[in-house]
């Protein structure tokens, strides 16, 4: 059983996006929090008892986020 939804963050023109690999989710901010605080409502409405089902997850996963970003800005 995944025991976590895992996303992925980074920032393009001033906005954060983020995508989650487990299920179709995507949210996007102007910072961080407002992404995560965006994220975590979309995975509410997205994760009914069906989804979590099929997808395998627990009945509260936790979310796993990693953010990406160059090294080196120009």
């Amino acid at each position: 059983m995944v025991a976590a939804v895992h996303a992925v963050i980074s920032e393009s023109e001033g906005w954060f996006v983020a995508e989650c690999l487990e299920v179709a989710v995507v949210a996007q901010g102007r910072t961080l929090d407002e992404t995560l605080t965006d994220l975590r409502g979309a995975l509410a409405r997205h994760l009914d008892e069906d989804e979590l089902a099929r997808t395998g997850l627990p009945p509260a996963p936790r979310l796993v986020v990693n953010y990406e970003t160059d090294v080196f800005t120009e």
